[in-house]
């Protein structure tokens, strides 16, 4: 039994009654109503002064939150279902740590005055393309289509990432102090970052990608039986795990670089979905991992924002919370 296929039916054990005592459509409209609650709440809520200026802001917020939690719970849900594999997240592939090098090399060659005078939608497709550009060598060198060739492509991801790490850090001993410490700011990441000239092209481009993906929820159904099963039912696993791949570089590409890397946010949308569920299917844990990150991006910033006036960062607590519900599933499957 593949590592997917022993996953599935433990959540099937945990949730015996996921298709008779509360249907999956309930908990979607659930969910989209619980977002629907928050991002009214969150645009809403002690609403005073300029009010069209507090709600224009808000509104490219609650947008951005929209594009991110997409981009984050699709991406990872796809990942999982390529690689056949729950734990892993498409961070692995060295994505966030190739935008933190690119960050780096920019202050470093133009510096801080530099830098300013760059456009925000060019640096945006600069880092934006570079990423993906990296992701379509890593994958067409190395996913030729051999048992262990995904697994090659993984470790070579890992490889580069430390890579990159490393090289980021030797460019940051040699930066001025105060280039470094706005560099840092950049590194985080925070919703409020994204400029709003991006958003609707940005949006235009996740839109396309969740109709291309939604029309072949079938198939992603028949690649997630693992290798050896979709061949036999006549699936070119090679070609689909490529393109696949692909978008997962795209998605996470866009949604890094316009707020900064989140390792654990799309892992905690598709682990959570994937509990609430109850199945496999990807029609039904598509929805509600993107409904899953919707609710936990526009409730915890209306929570932080709103109601204990900025006392925390949003990216931070939900980096922790991800990042611990990943060490429990680790630990669990360890156990077993």
């Amino acid at each position: 039994m593949s590592v997917a296929e022993h996953e599935r039916t433990t959540v099937a054990t945990d949730v015996p009654d996921a298709r008779r005592g509360f249907p999956t459509w309930a908990r979607i409209a659930v969910l989209a109503g619980l977002a629907v609650v928050f991002s009214i709440a969150y645009l809403t809520w002690g609403v005073t002064g300029n009010v069209a200026y507090v709600v224009e802001r808000r509104s490219t917020v609650l947008f951005t939150m929209l594009i991110v939690a997409f981009a984050g719970a699709i991406s990872t849900v796809l990942f999982h279902t390529v690689t056949d594999n729950r734990i892993l997240t498409p961070s692995i592939m060295g994505m966030e740590a190739l935008f933190v090098l690119v960050q780096t090399c920019m202050v470093f060659v133009f510096g801080l005055a530099g830098l300013s005078m760059l456009p925000p939608v060019a640096a945006f497709v600069l880092q934006a393309g570079v990423m993906v550009l990296f992701a379509m060598l890593l994958f067409k060198r190395l996913f030729t289509g051999g048992i262990g060739s995904l697994h090659l492509t993984l470790l070579v991801g890992i490889v580069f990432g430390i890579l990159f790490t490393s090289l980021a850090q030797l460019m940051q001993r040699l930066l001025d102090p105060n280039e470094f410490t706005a560099l840092q700011s950049r590194l985080f990441a925070r919703l409020t970052r994204a400029d709003p000239d991006l958003l609707p092209w940005v949006a235009l481009l996740v839109v396309g990608i969740g109709v291309y993906v939604w029309r072949r929820h079938r198939l992603y159904d028949v690649v997630g039986l693992g290798r050896d099963t979709a061949v036999n039912l006549g699936v070119d696993h090679t070609r689909i795990a490529i393109r696949t791949l692909m978008i997962v570089a795209v998605l996470t590409a866009v949604s890094t670089a316009l707020v900064g890397p989140m390792t654990f946010f799309g892992f905690m949308a598709a682990t959570l979905a994937y509990q609430i569920a109850g199945r496999h299917e990807h029609r039904h844990v598509m929805p509600i991992a993107f409904l899953t990150g919707l609710c936990a991006l526009v409730g915890g910033q209306f929570v932080l924002e709103h109601l204990l006036g900025h006392a925390g960062t949003l990216t931070v607590v939900i980096e922790f919370t991800g990042g611990a519900l990943f060490l429990y599933f680790l630990l669990r499957k360890a156990a077993r």
